[in-house]
């Protein structure tokens, strides 16, 4: 999951283990300031918590439950805020999840309309890759609750539109303030001692000054790997005509041994989907268990219901074996420019025969070029095989806060140690011709 190393160790109580393992505290906490400087930094902190931001709230649990011209005013930006999509969220959400809405107001025009999630997480979701173990012992009875401003289906700032011609430090303040009065709405079903804001579209050390003022810290998370679709490129020949011949020849070859071990892909309709859902949860299922951090986990009628409900903008491609099975598929979404390359799934028994896997994301380049997009957005896993594709890194980061200020400055130590893989350098095409003067 995207928000999994920013949250997997404050969620695992990590401050206390390295208290009780006496590891060098001294080596996580942040540079010396000069009291006088701490001493305002901390009096600005506080004024800015306690004064509000001047933009008027509306909260729901339920999309519909707002006024709906107000929010599909803003909510063009992204399909995933779209009511159609969000209506699917809400039939079909993760056990654990519970979708919350707020739209902001300026003097009674709208200028922010967020989707939040409030994320309940036990020992479930901590487990080992592929093993029935806890990552620890003591975490058998944890029950945590976070408050994420985002989504955890989906990466990328997708859960949030902001209006561009509004103050940004009025709106990311008004932003924490509806954080604030969720978070204090929520805490008769249980406290949310984090909030998190995933997936700003930035670099970790570009997040928003407010953010850090109202006590967020900011941690760089992996990339999104996204590929820039070329105007020339009409038709999956085309792409792989644009590459070198040994990148070209690798890309082919995943198809021919498909082929021969009986594979083929093709898409699948929304019908199918519904008829086969268990059998297509089952394939999602082998790829999710393998995540050491499941925040949420996707239930059999999610991806079926956004097939039905998103029509033409949701293509499914599957890896149907000559006797009829699946053995894999890949999702693709259509968000305005962009077409995410979604869940997939496979066998993971079957991928070792033939090369699932690498063949089904390679064929979400033939729905990003069908859409008309001009970006292929992947995702954050797999970087290698992305990068083969001609992917390229796009940075993102989060912001955490915790609900005890003065506990802070662990957070503040957490996300500095935070780590995360860097993509590979790949050149798959040839040198684009340039134009003449």
């Amino acid at each position: 999951m995207s928000a999994s190393r920013l949250v997997k160790k404050p969620l695992l109580a990590a401050a206390a283990q390295l208290k009780r393992t006496g590891r060098a505290l001294g080596k996580l906490k942040p540079a010396p300031v000069h009291p006088a400087q701490a001493l305002h930094d901390i009096k600005a902190r506080r004024a800015a918590r306690r004064r509000p931001s001047g933009l008027q709230l509306a909260l729901a649990d339920r999309v519909d439950f707002l006024n709906p011209a107000h929010w599909d005013e803003l909510a063009t930006q992204s399909i995933f805020l779209s009511r159609d999509y969000l209506r699917v969220l809400e039939a079909h959400a993760p056990d654990n999840l519970e979708p919350r809405y707020a739209l902001a107001y300026d003097d009674g025009r709208p200028v922010a309309a967020l989707l939040l999630q409030r994320v309940t997480v036990g020992g479930a979701q901590l487990r080992k890759p592929g093993s029935q173990r806890l990552v620890a012992a003591p975490m058998a009875g944890l029950r945590e609750h976070l408050l994420v401003c985002g989504n955890l289906l989906v990466w990328g700032p997708r859960s949030m539109a902001l209006a561009p011609d509004t103050d940004p430090g009025q709106l990311w303040h008004g932003i924490c303030e509806a954080i604030y009065r969720l978070r204090r709405a929520d805490k008769l079903d249980g406290q949310s001692d984090l909030a998190l804001i995933k997936d700003l579209g930035m670099p970790g050390d570009a997040v928003p000054p407010t953010l850090r003022l109202l006590g967020y810290r900011s941690v760089e998370t992996e990339p999104d790997m996204v590929l820039t679709l070329r105007p020339e490129w009409r038709s999956w020949d085309d792409y792989l005509a644009s590459m070198t011949s040994s990148y070209r020849s690798a890309a082919k070859k995943l198809l021919k041994d498909c082929a021969a071990a009986g594979v083929t892909l093709r898409e699948a309709s929304a019908a199918e989907m519904q008829a086969r859902a268990d059998e297509l949860h089952a394939l999602y299922g082998q790829v999710h268990a393998a995540q050491g951090l499941r925040l949420a986990t996707l239930t059999p009628g999610y991806l079926p219901a956004m097939a039905q409900a998103l029509g033409a903008r949701f293509r499914c491609r599957v890896a149907e074996h000559a006797d009829g099975r699946w053995l894999g598929f890949v999702t693709s979404v259509h968000d305005g420019d962009t077409t995410l390359g979604y869940y997939i799934g496979y066998d993971r028994a079957a991928n070792a025969e033939a090369p699932l896997y690498l063949s089904l994301l390679q064929s979400t380049v033939q729905d990003a070029i069908a859409f008309g997009s001009s970006r292929l957005s992947l995702g954050r896993t797999a970087l290698e095989p992305k990068a083969k594709m001609g992917a390229k890194p796009e940075p993102l980061s989060c912001a955490v806060r915790h609900r005890v200020s003065a506990l802070n400055w662990i957070t503040t130590a957490l996300t500095r140690t935070a780590e995360h893989d860097e993509p590979p350098e790949r050149s798959p095409f040839k040198t684009a011709p340039v134009d003449a003067a």
